[in-house]
């Protein structure tokens, strides 16, 4: 018996040896991380953090108690193209005409535009092609789940990040937003780059593992719906939801109330394949998936964006480059709704392009009188005002 302490004893002291030598640098692994030596994102109760502070990695607060995000962007709709609020008879549409190529289709006459509300042809104020800077909520899942330190996925989100930041204009504005448990505000809306590195320099490692998708997206679209002008949210997420108060039927009311648009990025597809291709996956989690990429179509769909699902690295450039030019170039419309119940229901908007002549589709040609065919996107609603008592 005294023989066995004896070599559990030596075996203790040559453990404690071993992380005597490697503490210190795990300890400068841990805090440099892997793209450089600029601070990583803290995590709970670490050296910087206050017991009030936000984000991925920090406690969750009253969500009453949450600061909006300051309105740095310019007001960018024309004097004579009011938003729809409560206190106005108009509303407004950005609408995107693309070719089977996804090219934006250019120089529409206003008079073949068509709005419908709840199927009722709309009397349109205006119609004019815009193109301005973007202003532009880059939100971020950031958990432990698909997110893993020096993971494929981990790696492809920070890729991913990165591309897109770098294809924006000195003129747009830009936020950084990153969740786990909840979302945290890494970079407020600026068109100061060396802000923006820095946020996303606190990429490193994630510190919990759920990822409260639902949360995230309505908190980041309620505090957009006060920048008056065009305004997106560009998505980076797997479109899984772990944890959020909210369900998903409640965050697709609130995001088609807010008047943002939604464009995603669905991330892990390729290592999705590869683990259900190898048999590692269940029905149960195949079908999780499977939901998951539905639901960031919903929010996209169902605000006049798009969702992409890159399998490979070759594809981001052109992504972004979609993305860039979708968000710049459009049609803005204006109509006075016919229906001016204050009800607060959701109210369905189609545009149409139409012969005004026939009142039927209306036919655009390419070279040689080629037929094109195209994609109108649009926002699909909005929900009307209530009476105020």
């Amino acid at each position: 018996m005294m023989h066995e302490s004896r070599h559990m004893i030596r075996r203790a002291l040559a453990v404690v040896g071993v992380l005597a030598v490697l503490m210190p640098a795990l300890g400068e692994l841990w805090a440099q991380g892997p793209i450089g030596d600029r601070p990583r994102r803290p995590l709970p109760g670490g050296e910087g953090r206050s017991p009030s502070s936000t984000g991925p990695g920090g406690l969750p607060d009253n969500p009453s108690n949450r600061a909006p995000i300051p309105n740095r962007a310019p007001q960018r709709i024309p004097e004579n193209q009011p938003l729809f609020t409560a206190d106005t008879n108009a509303v407004t549409v950005d609408i995107a005409i693309l070719d089977n190529k996804g090219q934006f289709i250019s120089n529409i006459p206003p008079g073949n535009f068509q709005i419908l509300e709840d199927g009722v042809p709309q009397k349109i104020i205006s119609v004019g092609q815009t193109q301005a800077p973007a202003t532009v909520a880059l939100l971020i899942e950031f958990s432990n789940r698909w997110q893993q330190y020096w993971s494929e996925t981990w790696y492809q989100t920070l890729t991913a990040t990165y591309g897109f930041v770098e294809t924006l204009r000195p003129e747009d504005w830009i936020a950084v937003i990153a969740y786990d448990l909840r979302p945290e505000i890494l970079a407020d809306f600026t068109q100061d780059r060396r802000e923006i590195n820095n946020a996303l320099q606190r990429l490193r490692i994630a510190a919990y593992r759920e990822s409260n998708l639902f949360d995230a997206l309505t908190d980041t679209v309620q505090r957009m719906s006060g920048i008056e002008g065009r305004k997106s949210v560009v998505l980076l997420s797997s479109g899984e939801d772990t944890f959020s108060r909210l369900n998903f039927s409640q965050a697709r009311r609130i995001v088609q109330e807010a008047g943002v648009t939604v464009h995603a990025i669905g991330l892990g597809q390729m290592l999705k394949e590869l683990l259900d291709s190898y048999g590692y996956v269940g029905g149960a989690t195949r079908i999780g998936w499977l939901q998951a990429d539905n639901q960031l179509r919903t929010f996209t769909r169902e605000t006049g964006g798009f969702a992409f699902f890159p399998r490979f690295y070759g594809q981001f450039p052109t992504i972004f480059q979609s993305l860039n030019y979708l968000m710049r170039n459009q049609y803005t419309a204006v109509y006075q709704p016919s229906n001016t119940r204050r009800d607060g229901k959701f109210r369905e908007i189609k545009v149409r392009l139409v012969d005004p002549q026939t009142n039927k589709e209306l036919r655009i040609t390419g070279k040689n009188n080629k037929r094109i065919k195209y994609d109108i996107v649009a926002r699909k609603g909005y929900m009307a005002p209530r009476e105020v008592e």
